[in-house]
């Protein structure tokens, strides 16, 4: 696959504030990248240096194979950007907003009617293409932002935040569009929800502090999430040997005598085998509380690590 972003550690200050710091990654066609982090984190100031409207304090960027500080018009035309707060005007008509961008971009004037209707079709704007922006819904005029990004059929797509204040059925329209988005196009998508990363996403980057703490695709991670344990509490102090080798135990962590966390795959729950060994075995079960692990764990866990 193509490398569409080529980030090589990039760090922001302002002033002795480091808001980003050594931050480097890439993005291929296809791929649509989890950008996530809790707020202050720094994804933001990320984004504003991919798009061009921020200028690293060090560090440097291809996009498409072009240098943004160098080469930054042959670089932006590769490049769709809706930023947190979609750029519209709200006085004109759908139709005559995406005309205007499409004359931005610098579309030659005959295939501008043609992208414009391509872009308001691919983001399920056809319904409303007459109507004033200021009087339709949020959900559309985040439809409206993302159709700006992708007049002009950019090969990498950047969206910051698309569907903070949106409604569950918008957030699920927006959602199924990125998707269909991220099969021709690389999509970069920043946001601070963990479900969106795992419903829409191949990738996911953990920015913290300023810092990226996680690279990793969303198949394994899922795989992280698919591991879950069980607390257990005997009134004996339990072999940990004869426990580790039951079929399905991938480890075993000892709490204190009388209590371990173990960790299993949930395709094959080892459960009733730890059950009867401790049975059997005579050291008198007296508590067992299973742990599923979440994405929002793994989050907790790597911050918290990271804070340490």
């Amino acid at each position: 696959m193509a490398i569409l972003i080529n980030a090589e550690h990039l760090s922001r200050y302002y002033g002795k504030h480091c808001a980003i710091k050594d931050v480097s990654f890439t993005l291929a066609q296809g791929e649509v990248l989890g950008f996530l982090g809790p707020n202050g984190a720094g994804k933001t100031t990320t984004m504003q240096i991919l798009s061009g409207n921020l200028a690293p304090s060090s560090g440097r960027v291809e996009i498409n194979g072009y240098d943004l500080q160098n080469q930054p018009n042959a670089a932006k035309r590769s490049l769709g950007y809706l930023p947190d707060t979609p750029p519209l005007y709200k006085d004109l008509s759908v139709q005559e907003f995406l005309y205007y961008c499409a004359q931005l971009h610098g579309i030659p004037k005959k295939a501008i009617v043609s992208a414009v209707i391509k872009a308001q079709e691919r983001c399920g704007l056809m319904s409303v293409s007459h109507r004033l922006i200021a009087n339709l819904s949020k959900g559309y005029q985040q439809r409206i932002g993302i159709a700006q990004a992708i007049i002009h059929n950019p090969d990498v797509i950047m969206l910051d935040e698309p569907t903070v204040g949106l409604d569950p059925l918008q957030i699920r329209e927006i959602r199924d569009l990125i998707s269909e988005l991220g099969r021709d196009h690389g999509i970069i998508l920043s946001t601070h929800t963990l479900s969106e990363v795992q419903a829409v996403c191949t990738h996911v980057q953990i920015i913290h502090q300023g810092q990226l703490i996680l690279k990793e695709s969303i198949v394994h991670l899922n795989q992280q999430i698919d591991t879950a344990s069980v607390l257990i509490g005997t009134r004996l102090k339990p072999d940990l040997t004869i426990l580790s080798a039951l079929n399905g135990v991938t480890s075993i962590e000892s709490i204190s005598d009388q209590h371990i966390k173990i960790h299993y795959r949930l395709t094959n729950n080892p459960t009733s085998r730890i059950i009867e060994t401790i049975m059997s075995s005579g050291w008198e079960l007296q508590e067992l509380t299973p742990i599923k692990r979440s994405m929002e764990d793994i989050f907790i866990t790597l911050t918290q690590n990271n804070d340490s």
